[in-house]
């Protein structure tokens, strides 16, 4: 698993003008390619009298199922350049849908290059990028005699206490960097004195807007 990586939080649109033609902007979170087609799909069935739906998606842990779709506008035109953005972003796991009502007035090769350029990083904006980090949750297990203080040092610090459970003995539960593990028991070790409990419950990414 990746330590870290970036993606959007959820779907976002917005559109732009642009001579006169309307770019709308769609773009949403996909982690399976399957979830990318359908969310084109989608989007294709809510215009289906537009000049043009064009498509780009990338998946993957790496980046292995990049695809790119102009839909009628000049090759090379609109699926690669909104393509182009989400690499440029650094973006995993994103799937975007620029669909376009002609107004008119051509706009070249270079124009449509940065007209869908310009409609993905602004669907991108509203969308909203996250960081995703990988956290490991944590049990620590005390006395009630050291509550208060492993309690105060914990809200004190950059790590997150997500929940604490009162039983015959206190459970704190804690969300921490993948690999500040080792050094987070090694201070609630030092803390107690050696009396805590330090285990790895789960690990899952939580979300930082950027």
């Amino acid at each position: 698993m990746l330590k870290n990586y970036k993606t959007v939080k959820g779907f976002g649109e917005q559109e732009i003008i642009i001579s006169k033609s309307r770019f709308i902007a769609y773009v949403d979170r996909a982690e399976t390619e399957e979830e990318a087609i359908q969310f084109i799909d989608k989007i294709k069935k809510m215009h289906p009298t537009a000049t043009h739906n064009c498509s780009c998606y990338m998946v993957g842990e790496n980046d292995q199922i990049q695809k790119a779709n102009d839909d009628g506008e000049p090759s090379g035109t609109a699926g690669v350049p909104m393509l182009e953005v989400l690499k440029k972003q650094g973006l995993k796991d994103t799937v975007v849908v620029v669909t376009r009502y002609f107004g008119g007035i051509k706009l070249g090769g270079g124009g449509l290059i940065r007209a869908y350029g310009k409609a993905t990083t602004e669907g991108i904006s509203a969308a909203q990028v996250v960081e995703r980090k990988l956290h490991h949750q944590l049990k620590i297990s005390i006395d009630y005699t050291w509550l208060g203080k492993v309690e105060n040092e914990i809200r004190s610090s950059h790590y997150i206490l997500e929940n604490i459970a009162y039983a015959d003995q206190v459970d704190i539960f804690v969300y921490v960097l993948s690999d500040e593990e080792e050094t987070f028991t090694s201070w609630m070790t030092e803390i107690t004195n050696g009396q805590a409990v330090v285990n790895k419950v789960d690990q899952t990414y939580l979300e930082f807007v950027l």
